[in-house]
């Protein structure tokens, strides 16, 4: 290796996508051109770390500008793919540091949640072991919101959470419309929202109806009810109201799942055998309801982290502005940080972006705020209300229709040359 620092740039994504991730890809691509004295060729690692262990570089620079241009309305990870990988074996990581140094990468960008950001200290502990010279950023992304510090001052949100929100309020907008018109048959209608174990994902069901003129109950996985308390407080509406809309967390535990762990140990709830909603809307037309009809349910997928006609336009203008400042860092000689997104004081929302060590979030889950908990436990307060509106956004994204058909950025195959042997990651030997 030469006395100079290598230069070329390597991006790589972890986990699950969000709607807007793309143009944080595309904030760091676009961001880069302007330091041409610091950056070389900017690589896409095709898969995430697999593509690194696989030595499988996608050539970023040599892109059409239009492509590069079209990723900010193209949603989710198929423009480089990700992967869930856990980067664990010492094997791996030196493979790692191996592709690295023959293609002379000597700045890292992980887009990711906690666990990327996990794969990111590790990678940089990695490079200093080995006396490699290599500048690490991470750049914040999760639907789950679930990053960061939990007192929200260093990590007021992240790039993901604010188009999955919307996605939620327009959601039960138009499933109140729906229950309302067929409650003679359908009395309840329940809905089931990703996010795990943490609550910020369902609780952007109350951003529908703010004002609570909906007979909507929200039941957090934080909640602490059990089967029967929910179904109590489901009769109890039903009773008052004549129906009942519920929003239910696809963690919370409600009886057997038969839960399918990731390669995080995370739970795979859209993999798992049954579902927290289905197994809910059983147990209320066993015991029966109050009214006239049955209970219906209904479990959106991923479409909650691909709906790109949903995306709030500030969580695009975040997703942009975090991948622009880690190479702003980067090119400022800092690294083993992560991009931070706080909230500016005062009455109108604004973002000011920062930075924060990445062993003070890698591998960490943020809990949602319990003072956000309503003392009912079915909903959430004004206090998350006035959190996450800011979030929604006023505009509509225009995504551009070709044939009537979306137009999304595809990129070309232009792979970097291989230099290494063929290598098997250690956790699929």
């Amino acid at each position: 290796m030469s006395h100079q620092k290598p230069n070329n740039v390597l991006i790589s994504m972890g986990g699950g996508p969000t709607p807007v991730i793309n143009n944080s890809l595309r904030g760091i691509v676009e961001a880069a051109r302007d330091f041409p004295d610091v950056f070389g060729t900017v690589y896409g690692a095709y898969h995430g770390v697999l593509g690194i262990l696989r030595e499988e570089l996608l050539d970023l620079s040599a892109q059409p500008g239009e492509e590069i241009a079209l990723l900010r309305t193209t949603p989710a990870a198929g423009a480089i793919g990700t992967a869930r990988y856990k980067l664990e074996h010492e094997e791996d990581l030196r493979r790692v540091i191996e592709v690295f140094r023959a293609h002379d990468v000597g700045y890292f960008f992980g887009i990711g949640g906690n666990d990327t950001q996990l794969v990111c200290l590790k990678i940089a502990q990695a490079a200093e072991r080995e006396g490699y010279e290599l500048t690490v950023v991470g750049v914040p992304k999760t639907i789950d919101n679930d990053l960061g510090d939990p007192g929200m001052e260093f990590v007021d949100h992240t790039p993901g959470y604010g188009s999955v929100a919307r996605y939620w309020a327009w959601t039960i907008q138009c499933l109140e419309e729906e229950n309302r018109g067929s409650s003679p048959a359908d009395p309840v209608l329940v809905v089931q929202a990703m996010g795990r174990r943490v609550g910020f994902v369902p609780a952007a069901a109350r951003l529908a109806d703010p004002e609570r003129e909906f007979p909507l109950l929200i039941f957090l996985a934080e909640c602490g009810l059990s089967l029967e308390e929910i179904t109590d407080s489901i009769a109890d509406t039903v009773r008052r109201r004549g129906r009942a809309l519920v929003v239910v967390s696809e963690g919370l535990k409600l009886g057997e799942l038969g839960e399918r762990k990731d390669a995080f140990g995370h739970a795979a709830f859209s993999s798992s055998r049954a579902t927290v909603a289905q197994n809910l809307v059983n147990h209320l037309n066993d015991v029966g309801l109050p009214a006239r009809g049955l209970a219906r349910g209904q479990v959106p997928g991923t479409e909650q982290r691909d709906a790109i006609l949903y995306a709030s336009p500030v969580d695009l203008e975040d997703a942009y502005a975090v991948g622009a400042k880690a190479v702003e860092l980067a090119a400022a000689g800092e690294s083993g940080l992560m991009v931070t997104i706080r909230r500016a004081k005062g009455e109108v929302y604004r973002a000011e972006y920062g930075a924060i060590p990445l062993g003070e979030v890698a591998g960490k889950d943020r809990p949602f705020p319990a003072h956000w908990i309503a003392e009912t436990k079915t909903d959430v307060t004004d206090g998350f209300v006035d959190y996450a509106a800011p979030l929604l956004g006023e505009d509509r994204v225009s995504v551009p229709i070709v044939g009537g058909r979306l137009r999304f950025a595809r990129l070309k195959k232009a792979f970097a040359p291989k230099r290494l042997p063929d290598y098997v990651p250690a956790a699929y030997r």
